[in-house]
């Protein structure tokens, strides 16, 4: 089953991203060598995003996140694992599971395709 290990971090952990890559690097190859990997990637700040809702059909459009909090959501990691203790295994050795959030939650199986003939 896959699952998202959804990495929280503050402000400050956004201003010292260098200090902790070594280990983001260290967890990313611990990952990719257990064969658990999928995928991930870190994120822009969250003052970069745009946060689009639809009313009436008509966007609204908003700079920043769409939630107003003092943590933001940094980056993320793929994992395909048997079952949700051995993700949060894996979400425990994330870096920051020692000093902010990590949220794992399971993903939704792709859509069924029409194979065309």
């Amino acid at each position: 089953m896959q699952y998202a290990i959804l990495v929280y971090e503050t402000e400050h952990d956004f201003a010292n991203r260098e200090q902790q890559m070594p280990a983001y690097n260290a967890y990313s190859k611990a990952l990719a060598e257990a064969g658990v990997m999928v995928g991930g990637a870190g994120l822009h700040p969250s003052h970069t995003a745009t946060t689009l809702q639809l009313h009436n059909g008509q966007r609204q459009v908003q700079d920043g996140p769409y939630a107003d909090t003092k943590e933001q959501l940094g980056g993320f990691f793929l994992i395909d694992v048997p079952d949700l203790d051995t993700a949060l295994d894996w979400a425990a050795r994330c870096p920051a599971a020692s000093n902010c959030a990590v949220e794992v939650r399971p993903l939704l199986p792709p859509p069924a395709q029409e194979i065309a003939l």
